[in-house]
């Protein structure tokens, strides 16, 4: 599995544990960004995670923001995005059963490291449940 990570620096402290994360679990890191906590623009950021991940050159994205919210935003944006900010592990587990999300978005100023990488690694290890939930991702992606 190839996971595209990006962040503004408001989620650059964030990002970068959740990379450590990652390759503990031997999953391929594709690191967009940012390099650092000096300021700079989430759109951007989460643009080009979504859009790696739409491409398919990631399997899924995870971004991060000071909140979670505006780089979510930016990320959804994007075509065949399904971009999901969550803020416990139910919600991880609840946007991948049932919504087939491929970007995980969190706050790096409002979750905790310890809660953030026990949201990564239910999001990781939930599988989609189709069923019902496959005709409300198909209109998700026709929108």
């Amino acid at each position: 599995m190839k996971i595209a990570v990006a962040s503004d620096h408001g989620g650059y402290r964030l990002k970068e544990r959740i990379k450590e994360y990652l390759r503990s679990r031997n999953i391929e890191v594709m690191d967009l960004g940012t390099d650092s906590e000096e300021s700079v623009d989430y759109p951007v950021y989460g643009k080009s995670c979504a859009e790696a991940v739409a491409s398919g050159k990631a399997d899924r994205g995870i971004v991060c923001c000071g909140t979670g919210i505006g780089i979510s935003i930016a990320a959804n944006k994007v075509k065949g995005i399904r971009c999901a900010l969550c803020t416990d592990v139910n919600m991880a587990e609840m946007t991948r059963k049932h919504n087939d999300a491929n970007m995980l978005a969190m706050g790096g100023r409002t979750t905790d490291e310890e809660t953030a990488l026990k949201i990564t690694e239910k999001w990781l290890d939930t599988e989609f449940e189709g069923g019902r939930h496959q005709r409300r991702v198909d209109m998700l992606n026709s929108m």
